[in-house]
């Protein structure tokens, strides 16, 4: 456990590890350049109490309330035809967080774009205790299917949503026809060793936010770090489907943009990830932060669409 006066390194190995405890806020700003949209922090949307009714990502985007587990979940439609887009949000954040991206992805595409709030975030109804993965997995799948999507999916994961990706893959690869994986959480990172070093170096965040625990984003921290270290040790042996083509986005900076062993850790994972089976592609996104749908709007746009256009 880190000591009561930590030194600026281990400091900001706390802050950089709220991206991979599922909480983007107050840990990774989106940096300035050429690419960005908006230059707005990741904090943005999980911090904002009005953030729900800002999930609206276009007038042609449709509501529905999905009931999974003794739970709803809220699912953001906006139709198209042919294939769909699904684009999961990283820990902290709800479906808002697409608002920029989806439109022009249905206008590029002209696939149906599908965001949700996980459980607990924006519309969708929180689920006490500590996060499971497969829970998030199954509240996906059920989503879905009860769109009536059973096949032909792009699926895109930032960050923590690298977990459910994953997971989601093994179970239901014939669902997927591709996936974009967006400076995300993957398997080859957690080693006995880094558990512990991300859990103990994260430990201050997670009791400051337990001053607020009604807060959505502090309420999901709380969560995944009471199943953190069993979850992840388990997530270390899960293994991608081979049938499944993935493009692996890896930001310059990572969430560990304040330790560089931690950061060069990153970058080998998404490295390894991509040696570890065909039809994979590793693209470095030079200059971003770990935020990257807002800091490299147009390159996550290209990818998504080369992804798409791929597959058919």
């Amino acid at each position: 456990m880190p000591s009561t006066s930590p030194s600026r390194r281990s400091i900001s190995r706390a802050l950089s590890a709220l991206a991979l405890l599922g909480v983007t806020a107050g840990g990774v700003t989106a940096c300035s350049d050429d690419d960005s949209a908006t230059g707005h922090s990741a904090s943005s949307s999980a911090s904002s109490p009005a953030s729900a009714s800002a999930v609206a990502h276009t007038d042609k985007a449709e509501l529905h309330m999905i009931d999974n587990d003794g739970h709803r979940l809220a699912f953001y439609v906006t139709k198209g035809h042919g294939p769909t887009i699904v684009l999961d949000s990283g820990g902290g954040e709800d479906a808002s967080y697409w608002k920029d991206l989806a439109p022009k992805l249905h206008s590029a595409t002209g696939a149906t774009v599908i965001t949700y709030d996980r459980a607990g975030m924006g519309k969708s109804d929180a689920v006490p205790g500590a996060w499971q993965v497969k829970s998030a997995v199954s509240d996906l799948t059920t989503g879905l299917r009860q769109l009536g999507v059973t096949n032909d999916v792009t699926l895109v994961s930032h960050s923590q949503a690298g977990e459910i990706a994953t997971y989601f893959a093994e179970e239901n690869p014939r669902m997927l026809s591709g996936a974009v994986l967006l400076d995300a959480s993957l398997p080859p990172l957690y080693t006995d060793e880094e558990i512990a070093r991300i859990n103990a170096a994260s430990q201050p965040q997670v009791d400051a936010a337990k001053n607020d625990p009604d807060k959505p984003a502090n309420r999901q921290l709380i969560a995944i770090a009471e199943s953190y270290v069993p979850m992840h040790k388990a997530y270390h042996r899960a293994t991608w489907p081979s049938t499944v083509p993935a493009t692996v986005i890896v930001s310059e900076k990572t969430p560990f943009d304040g330790s560089p062993e931690d950061a060069q850790r990153w970058r080998e994972t998404a490295a390894t990830f991509v040696k570890q089976g065909p039809d994979r592609t590793l693209i470095t996104a030079k200059g971003s932060s770990h935020d990257i749908p807002k800091d490299r709007p147009t390159l996550i746009l290209k990818e998504i669409e080369s992804m798409v256009d791929a597959q058919h």
